[in-house]
């Protein structure tokens, strides 16, 4: 039967789909193969099993991590002063440096067998988080060296020499990386980059050697102005066939030490004011060994597939736990700021255009942090996951900026004056650093999340690529039979899936007994399957032109997006045990995140290019689509978490650090503790339309509670006060400013203009 079916209905469609579908180049079969699929795969299967993601273990510290984070990271934390670094120094003092390096900060991901911490995913993400709510310039110094770089490459490819000789040394600080891959020329396209090496003999240590000539120009490289080994990346040749028979052999990644002949390193970009060590690198017919390349010459040519194996935990973990931070951080200290600060006689808190930058601040701080979590769990069970940490990446640094920009409105211009007391402008000025590296967001999310994960985590659409590729006729018939009417089988389940859950408006899709969240998950799998139907009709229509339909693919990446980041929130609350209060935020996070879903949805539909599979997807998936966002309500109860003092408000501002007498943060925290603890006695000041001096008077107050309210009052002065400098303070950091003498100034706006 299979023999006849593949002969008389097969042949056609797959001679039809070899002509629609194009040849997988080598760059993109190994972002493909890259990494592996985990609960996204369930998503996209339009039914997703909910017990997997149940089954998933919580992550937790051990008790030499918990020890880490409340030593050497608070500690650290404690030594820095990040207007100093930024505005003064322009660059770690000497003893952090020293301390990072004493403290194996370099080494969180380098096995113990190398001399090396071996933390865990979540740990690295927990300790990143924190020192990012201190310091963005401190925080990407430890994060670069245990993401993408030359440690996370050796553990990964390294030969059993090149661990011994170089992981001891970069856990202990002996040897500083940077890892070298972007240039002008090649940024997101990597299969543009001109930087080459050239197999050669050549001298070294005295010998004539098997070696590279190595030639390059990379920039925007982390630690290249003070590393002492770079990790580079290169297109290799062979013109002289001394390796084998090919002669452009491929992207490659070696090893080179910095103090050789040809290198230049130590100029500085300043990515936006953030003093972190950033710059640009050269090399001029620099020679390496052979035995340099990263896992020896046997990885020649395997630089890409390395890189996307190194970027699929990295990825998840670096620049997630600096959004959340950013994103923590706000939350909190806008809470705070809303209640502390009045106008008009009421705490800003009270207004309903705070109260809905306070609410999406709770439910944005409560879904990311759920997701980082969620992420750091599967990274710990091993797992590679590459569409996921691309996930995590765009979505973590796109919500950072628009927290940031919550946080700036409500603060207002106490946010705008710049000065060690400001605690947002630093991690306001990350954002645009957050969404560029690591693969800039808009070819992430345009590209990679949809275009790579409609392939990996899709259940037949992988096998039938592969079908495709077999260079013998027969094999890839009887592949692509067998995978591509399984695909059909699939596609017919999902269709009535979709149309009879669109129908009941999701109330009889499958879910777990979760108590109140439970219509939760009936939705989510409402949209699930909805948006695994319209994915096959986006291939049955679009074919190999959909990875060039990018604003479709970015939409769809967007609901794959939404979906991962509303189950983890999902499972936050089942993890901490369903906690009551906490309700709130997950009702907004999953009201939002269907309005977005929805939305997204539309869009597509609206722009598939065959009208025909546009009105018979907008029958089957849109019946009694009603997303709407949160409602008032759901946006004031939000909001009172984070503005009242209260547990909730803890969970969902997580760990983040309290300050010192060097920053606002301290401050503020001492004031709001104040603040609420003198709401009553204020209350009845208000009720009795009395001064405080009025209300002592009259016996309505105490001494004691007098002394308080000044205390107060100091403290929200201090709060409210924004940084001013004197012209000599200025002239310390623009050298032409300096104190004129009196009569000096223009009198007159006239006078200015002239």
């Amino acid at each position: 039967m299979t023999s006849f079916r593949a002969r008389i209905l097969t042949k056609p469609i797959h001679k039809w789909a070899k002509g629609v579908l194009p040849a997988l180049s080598q760059t993109e079969s190994e972002a493909l193969t890259a990494g592996e699929v985990w609960w996204e795969a369930e998503l996209f299967s339009g039914n997703p099993d909910w017990s997997k993601l149940h089954d998933v273990k919580a992550p937790k510290l051990s008790d030499e991590e918990q020890a880490f984070f409340d030593g050497p990271c608070q500690e650290l934390c404690g030594m820095i002063d990040d207007w100093k670094i930024n505005h003064e120094d322009g660059d770690l003092p000497p003893e952090v440096w020293q301390f990072l390096r004493d403290n194996k900060f370099f080494g969180m991901i380098i096995p113990k067998s190398h001399g090396g911490l071996e933390f865990s995913a979540f740990a690295h993400s927990e300790i990143v988080r924190f020192i990012s709510t201190r310091s963005v310039a401190a925080a990407v110094t430890v994060m670069v060296p245990n993401s993408l770089g030359p440690g996370e490459l050796l553990h990964q490819f390294g030969t059993d020499e090149q661990k011994d000789y170089w992981l001891p040394r970069l856990t202990d600080g002996r040897e500083l990386p940077a890892f070298g891959l972007t240039s002008a020329e090649a940024g997101s396209d990597a299969s543009a980059m001109v930087d080459e090496g050239v197999i050669c003999k050549g001298q070294w240590d005295g010998e004539e050697v098997l070696g590279i000539r190595l030639n390059w120009a990379k920039r925007y490289i982390t630690l290249s102005p003070v590393c002492t080994v770079l990790g580079l990346a290169f297109k290799l040749r062979d013109p002289d066939g001394l390796l084998g028979d090919t002669e452009d052999i491929g992207i490659t990644c070696a090893l080179v030490p910095t103090d050789l002949e040809g290198v230049d390193i130590g100029r500085r970009h300043l990515p936006s004011s953030t003093m972190f060590m950033n710059g640009p690198t050269t090399g001029k017919d620099v020679f390496i060994p052979i035995d340099n390349i990263i896992g020896g010459p046997d990885y020649a040519g395997k630089g890409w597939m390395m890189l996307m194996s190194a970027l699929a935990a990295g990825r998840g973990i670096s620049l997630p736990s600096m959004g959340c931070a950013a994103i923590a951080l706000s939350a909190h200290t806008t809470g705070a700021y809303a209640r502390i600060r009045q106008q008009f006689n009421l705490p800003i808190g009270k207004f309903g255009g705070v109260q809905a930058r306070l609410g999406r601040l709770a439910a944005d701080a409560y879904a990311m942090d759920a997701a980082r979590h969620l992420t750091c769990a599967g990274l710990d069970e091993g797992r590679a996951l590459s569409v996921i940490s691309a996930i995590m990446k765009a979505h973590a640094t796109y919500r950072m900026r628009e927290a940031l920009n919550d946080a700036m409105d409500v603060h207002s211009g106490k946010a705008v004056i710049d000065g060690p007391s400001n605690y947002l402008l630093p991690l306001y000025r990350a954002v645009p650093i957050g969404i560029t590296v690591e693969g800039a967001n808009i070819v992430t999310r345009s590209l990679i999340i949809f275009g790579q994960g409609s392939i990996r985590a899709h259940p037949h659409m992988l096998d039938n690529m592969l079908a495709l590729q077999e260079d013998d006729p027969q094999t890839s018939l009887e592949k692509f039979d067998k995978s591509f009417w399984a695909h059909v089988g699939h596609t017919t389940k999902t269709l009535f899936r979709a149309w009879g859950r669109a129908l009941t408006g999701g109330r009889f899709a499958p879910a777990p007994d979760a108590g109140k969240a439970t219509p939760i998950y009936r939705q989510l799998s409402r949209w699930s399957a909805a948006y695994a139907l319209t994915a096959d009709f986006a291939f049955l229509t679009l074919g190999g032109a959909l990875k060039r339909k990018e604003m479709i693919s970015g939409r769809m990446g967007d609901i794959l997006s939404e979906m991962y980041i509303l189950s983890a929130a999902l499972k936050r609350w089942e993890d901490e045990g369903r906690q009551e209060a906490d309700l709130p935020v997950l009702q907004y996070a999953a009201a939002d995140a269907f309005q977005r879903i929805q939305t997204a949805l539309d869009e597509v539909i609206v722009n598939l290019p065959a009208r025909w599979a546009a009105w018979v997807l907008r029958f089957l998936t849109w019946p009694g689509a009603t997303a709407r966002g949160p409602d008032d309500r759901l946006v004031a109860e939000c909001s009172d978490l984070i503005y009242e003092p209260s547990a909730t408000r803890d969970r969902i501002t997580g760990r983040i650090h309290e300050g010192c007498n060097r920053d606002g943060v301290k401050v503020l925290n001492e004031c709001y503790v104040k603040v609420t603890e003198m709401a009553p006695v204020m209350k009845r000041l208000r009720d009795a339309k009395r001064t405080p001096q009025e209300a002592l008077e009259a016996g309505l107050l105490s001494d004691a509670e007098m002394a308080e309210i000044e205390e107060m009052n100091k403290l929200v002065s201090r709060v409210v006060a924004v940084d001013e400098f004197t012209p000599e303070e200025l002239s310390r950091y623009f050298k032409d400013h300096s104190v004129k003498e009196a009569g000096a100034y223009p009198a007159t706006p006239k006078e200015a203009a002239e």
